[in-house]
């Protein structure tokens, strides 16, 4: 096993990371100065081998190594590490995800449009709420709240403030039906779900959930509202295109070969190695050869290196 995972992090963490260094050398990527990508491939490298999918599987056995080398590249192209709680790695049938968690959204918002601060709250039956529509932007808003407001069964909706280093400040604000809307296209949200189900995450901290879905949106329209054109904003936005890319796949491999059709059939001779007269050969055992990866990578000249 130790010669396999020797082998996987050959053709995983040791080609992202001299395509990384290949970004850098043309300029097309820089780093914050407290950002180590090395340090970041080597925590995301032990959380791995420990990730498993939904039947409990190890990731680096069941997940194809192209996805386990992109997971790994949208990761330090962002300027992630999952030391910190700002990414998670997750298994879509044979697909590795790095996963963004509100953390790590954040952390990408401010290193692109350098932003000052990222603050939520959420909104209370009862709580006064004012603001201004001007071009289209709410301006101004002001939040009065009442501590007696303050109850997880009574929330109407949540906001949240980029404040940039002018002190402009740009906000957005979500009702309590868009915030569960969002939550919906969760894979913890059943399909039949209309509402968080009882002990769940949902549930239990619906504030601060809340919160994270308001940030969520207000940081991915900011950042793709930016001039910026990078690496990293291609990479911020690809995680939701391989989701629902990976989600596809997996539904339709579900859901294969499941209509029973009546149809008439021969009986198969007793002897297996016969079939119609004829004798079967035994199967060709495919010879081991090794893939080249392929980078889904803005910059590179070609689908592998």
């Amino acid at each position: 096993m130790s010669n396999q995972l020797a082998l996987i992090k050959k053709d995983t963490v040791d080609v992202v990371a001299a395509k990384v260094k290949e970004f850098q050398e043309r300029g097309e990527l820089h780093f914050p100065a407290n950002y180590s990508p090395e340090n970041a491939m080597k925590s995301a490298w032990l959380i791995l081998q420990s990730t498993v999918d939904r039947n409990k599987r190890p990731a680096l056995e069941v997940c194809t190594r192209d996805s386990v080398a992109n997971a790994l590249l949208d990761m330090v192209i962002q300027g992630l590490n999952p030391a910190k709680k700002q990414c998670y790695f997750v298994v879509f049938g044979n697909q590795l995800i790095c996963m963004r968690s509100y953390f790590g959204t954040m952390a990408v918002t401010k290193r692109v449009t350098g932003a000052k601060e990222i603050n939520a709250n959420v909104i209370y039956e009862g709580d006064e709420v004012e603001y201004e529509i001007k071009n289209a932007r709410i301006v101004n808003l002001v939040h009065k709240q009442k501590f007696g407001n303050i109850n997880k069964d009574k929330i109407i909706g949540a906001y949240a403030t980029i404040v940039m280093p002018d002190g402009e400040a740009y906000y957005e604000v979500m009702t309590m039906d868009e915030i569960r809307k969002a939550w919906s296209k969760s894979q913890m949200w059943g399909k039949d779900q209309n509402s968080e189900r009882k002990g769940s995450t949902h549930d239990e901290f619906r504030q601060e959930m809340a919160k994270k879905t308001v940030i969520n949106r207000a940081c991915k329209k900011f950042v793709n509202s930016s001039d910026d054109s990078s690496l990293v904003i291609s990479h911020f936005n690809r995680q939701d295109e391989v989701i629902e890319e990976a989600e596809a796949e997996e539904e339709i491999k579900k859901n294969a070969n499941r209509e029973v059709i009546d149809i008439d059939y021969e009986e198969v001779p007793e002897d297996p190695q016969q079939i119609d007269g004829q004798q079967q050969q035994p199967e060709e055992r495919e010879e081991e050869h090794h893939e080249q990866l392929t980078l889904d990578a803005t910059g590179t000249e070609g689908p592998g290196f």
